[in-house]
């Protein structure tokens, strides 16, 4: 195995190497990632509580997603204050939850554009998640414009290579893959925040991204499993570690990242499991 890293999956597209995610679905460990996940998510839709009350296990997946999303942008908020909070203008925490729960809500909205024109969506997210900077807010970074995103260290792209590489994660979004959800879900996530594209809230606009990516899939169709809500709690230096495997390009790198991806979406599902299992006792 190469230890030289590797062109990211989105450099590749159409290079005249097929279905360049595919070779990621056969990895060391991504399988057995990918069927975890997909017994873990049939086990939540088939629970009792689902087949009457989905639409509150939606919204409080809404808002645990967005917690977790916001926690791992720097604003590591209790559950309560989330959700009893009304205003978010104050201070660079409370707009971060607040992008956060914008992002949320508005994903939804994108799910039929996403896969006709996925750089219009992200243009949306990024105005949705940095209202508050209105000049910048909707359009990739130019030459020389800083990027504040908090917790990421890796190298910064140049403003060439992220119009290049964002230009081939559309036409990879566009042209589909038979891999699995999981891995789709992973690259889009992981490249958007190694390229951090926009001059602040890569982090929010990158998870939202994969957000979109499961639901649009069929993977989670009612979007109850927080993959955000499982990457917070997995913690922000494991994110960190995992996404470095990604951006080394190498297959164990880009192994570790998938599987760490599906260990968050599990963790979603046991956040939602949970949420059932209180309605279910009349506790919530």
């Amino acid at each position: 195995m190469s230890t030289t890293a590797d062109p990211p999956p989105s450099s590749r597209a159409g290079s005249g190497g097929g279905d360049p995610l595919a070779a990621l679905g056969a990895l060391p460990g991504v399988p057995d990632s990918v069927d975890s996940v997909r017994k873990a998510v049939d086990r939540v839709y088939g629970h009792r509580i689902m087949r009457r009350r989905s639409n509150e296990i939606t919204s409080e997946a809404a808002l645990r997603g967005a917690r977790g999303s916001a926690a791992l942008s720097g604003a590591e908020w209790a559950l309560e204050e989330v959700r009893r909070r009304s205003d978010f203008s104050g201070d660079d925490e409370a707009r971060t939850v607040g992008g956060a729960l914008r992002l949320t809500a508005e994903a939804g909205q994108l799910l039929s554009i996403w896969r006709q024109s996925p750089l219009r969506v992200l243009a949306r997210l990024h105005l949705v998640a940095a209202a508050e900077s209105a000049e910048a807010a909707g359009r990739p970074r130019l030459a020389g414009e800083p990027v504040e995103e908090p917790l990421i260290e890796l190298p910064l792209p140049d403003a060439d290579e992220v119009a290049g590489r964002l230009e081939g994660l559309s036409r990879l979004i566009i042209a589909g893959s038979s891999a699995p959800a999981l891995v789709m879900a992973a690259v889009v996530h992981g490249e958007l925040l190694s390229l951090r594209p926009f001059g602040s809230r890569n982090g929010l606009v990158a998870r939202a991204a994969e957000r979109i990516v499961l639901v649009g899939s069929g993977l989670d169709p009612k979007s109850i499993c927080p993959a955000e809500a499982g990457h917070a709690e997995l913690g922000r230096a494991a994110y960190v570690a995992a996404l470095d495997g990604y951006a080394s390009g190498t297959p164990d790198g880009m192994a570790a990242w998938i599987a760490h991806c599906g260990k968050a979406v599990e963790l979603g599902v046991r956040e939602s499991t949970a949420v059932c299992e209180a309605l279910q006792r009349g506790a919530a």
